[in-house]
């Protein structure tokens, strides 16, 4: 189980420094894109024809036709989205640091705290995989479902050019969606409302409707699939108390996205493609 996440009185930044510090974070990374994919839904909403007719893509070239400025983009993009999960680390040691005067040494800092670090590589990655396995057939059949109904976009998970750096680079940025919303979105995000007075059941849903925000660009289908999907890890969260699993379930079920779409586009007739 995930310990409590008080802070002792006179230890720490007040309520209303957490609160404004949390409100910033999200600002900066997911709670904007949540913004983002309100305005977006928006679009294809009141835009002519079906959301199925429409594409929601997720990996596409920044400079067609010149592959190493493509590449240089590419690596700046997954670069810079990760800037938030450094700033999260840099206030969880603040927050340590102060705290060691209560407290005393010896207790995780950082990342730790929220168990995203290479202690328990193998749990990590057997519990991750097992999530994976689950969620993603799952998913994939919601997604097939929610798109036939006319409830979401056609969801077009990659496409970048034929080049040699294509395959790495969509590894990469699964890996990046996944440390950046795990992070922020399970282990930050509870921790910071724990921290504020929030009952368990108010940070789940805050957590959950989060996810379920950002992915609306994809339709009704995205932001429902995520949102279940954000209580299940969650609540897997919470018995566990690492999210090291959950970046791993994260990065395989997005590189099953990202590669098999590449390479099963226009190949077999159930994946959906415009």
């Amino acid at each position: 189980m995930v310990p409590a996440a008080g802070t002792p009185a006179g230890a720490g930044p007040d309520r209303r420094t957490l609160g404004t510090e949390t409100l910033l974070v999200l600002a900066l990374s997911l709670g904007a894109s949540g913004v983002s994919s309100l305005i977006s839904f928006i679009g294809s909403l009141t835009r002519p024809g079906g959301l199925k007719d429409q594409a929601a893509n997720l990996n596409s070239s920044y400079a067609p036709g010149r592959p190493w400025l493509d590449l240089a983009w590419q690596l700046f993009g997954i670069a810079t989205a990760l800037v938030p999960v450094l700033l999260v680390a840099h206030f969880l040691l603040r927050e340590r640091a102060g705290l060691r005067a209560t407290e005393g040494p010896g207790k995780p800092a950082g990342l730790r705290t929220l168990g995203f670090d290479r202690t328990r590589p193998w749990p990590d990655l057997g519990r991750g995989a097992l999530v994976a396995a689950g969620i993603g057939s799952a998913g994939l059949a919601f997604y097939l479902v929610a798109r036939a109904g006319g409830f979401n976009l056609t969801v077009v998970p990659e496409s970048l050019p034929e080049v040699w750096w294509k395959y790495p680079v969509l590894v990469l940025s699964a890996l990046q969606n996944s440390v950046l919303e795990e992070v922020i979105v399970v282990g930050y995000l509870l921790r910071r409302l724990g921290q504020l007075g929030w009952s368990p059941v108010a940070a789940l849903v805050a957590s959950a409707v989060l996810r379920g925000s950002y992915h609306l660009y994809q339709g009704i289908g995205g932001f429902i699939g995520n949102m279940v999907m954000g209580v299940v890890f969650v609540l897997l969260y919470r018995r566990w108390g690492r999210v090291g699993p959950l970046v791993v379930a994260h990065t395989l079920l997005d590189v099953g996205a990202f590669v098999g779409y590449a390479l099963l586009a226009g190949k077999v007739g159930w994946l959906p493609t415009l």
